[in-house]
């Protein structure tokens, strides 16, 4: 059995395949592996058949090159000068300087198109006649085969904003939701040859995550129990990020973080909604004030009487409870009022 020459960069992204390692690179932070599950994202892959994946190629380093295209441009042109002037004596050796001049004149120009520079951040993809050479990622003047066909690819990390989206939550109530996704070429074959164009693919593949994120969840949730989109955002931006990690997977692009950047309703229900949570936090506001009220009541009731300050029939206890009540829960100010028939009841 022959070992490939060439073992891909990556071996803990590579599929299960006989020959093909399968775990954790020494020195290299190892990738989360998408979720699986009948709930988790579907991991898109590319089509069967041949699966380009990143080696590096065999390059040089392109300053000795580059002195000696230089070096042979001005021998061209001092043998084309030369043979021109020679013409006039004699013509054969004139039109050989020349033609030799021309050849050293295409030679300088093949060691020149062979020159690549590479800059910090950056990878050059080669191809031969259609046919994945490998990538250049060491920064610098590299060298070449003349023939290669480069592909500048930027391995930098970038920020991909998506426009707000409506969509409806969990619940069916509209909303509206955006989301950036910081995203980085991991594999620059993938990314060339995979797909049609990787920017593009992982900005449709982020506002699709966004969308089915949105929908799997509530926006606002009164059970503890179920996670919603306002109070869990730590625990929804995971599920986020793990869910468009899996969906560019078949481009070669890896995703460092992934945060909601704006949560709304809708506004054709956005006052509707802000008048329930009114009305909610009124409620919880109410049974706060009424459980505190009973308290006070309760403690001034057992004061009054463990003091002997007067003797408190069911009556008079009643109607102490109810003024106690409407005082410390009435929204207004009380008014002190003066029951007269229950003192010429007792006159008389």
């Amino acid at each position: 059995m022959t070992q490939n020459p060439h073992p891909p960069p990556f071996p803990d992204s590579t599929p299960d395949q006989p020959g093909h390692a399968t775990g954790p690179v020494p020195g290299r932070r190892a990738r989360p592996a998408p979720p699986s599950g009948p709930g988790a994202p579907p991991v898109l892959r590319s089509p069967e058949g041949e699966r380009v994946r990143e080696r590096p190629a065999g390059a040089v380093s392109g300053y000795f090159a580059i002195v000696a295209a230089v070096v042979l441009l001005i021998i061209a042109l001092l043998l084309a000068a030369f043979g021109f002037f020679v013409t006039f004596a004699q013509a054969g050796l004139g039109i050989g300087l020349i033609v030799v001049a021309v050849v050293v004149f295409i030679a300088s120009m093949f060691l020149f198109k062979g020159c690549i520079s590479v800059a910090p951040g950056h990878a050059v993809v080669l191809q031969l006649y259609g046919k994945y050479v490998g990538t250049v990622r060491q920064s610098g003047l590299r060298f070449v085969n003349p023939l290669y066909t480069k592909d500048l690819v930027s391995t930098r990390i970038r920020n991909h904003e998506t426009s707000t989206l409506k969509v409806n939550d969990l619940d069916g109530n509209p909303i509206e939701i955006g989301a950036v996704v910081v995203w980085q070429v991991r594999d620059t074959a993938q990314a060339t040859f995979e797909v049609d164009d990787f920017e593009e693919f992982v900005a449709i593949q982020a506002e699709t995550a966004v969308r089915h994120i949105a929908n799997s969840y509530a926006y606002d949730s009164s059970d503890s129990s179920r996670m919603s989109l306002k109070d869990n955002a730590d625990e929804i931006t995971s599920k986020l990020s793990a869910e468009v990690a899996a969906r560019v997977t078949a481009a070669g692009v890896t995703v460092i973080e992934s945060r909601i950047t704006q949560l709304a309703y809708a506004p054709e229900i956005a006052r509707a909604m802000l008048q329930r949570q009114q009305a909610t936090a009124v409620v919880a506001a109410r049974q706060l004030i009424v459980e505190g009220a009973v308290g006070m009541v309760e403690t001034a009731i057992e004061e009054i009487e463990s003091r002997g300050i007067v003797t408190l029939g069911h009556a008079e206890r009643s109607d102490l409870v109810s003024n106690l009540m409407i005082v410390l829960c009435g929204d207004q100010a009380a008014q002190p009022t003066i029951s007269t028939t229950r003192n010429q009841k007792a006159a008389g």
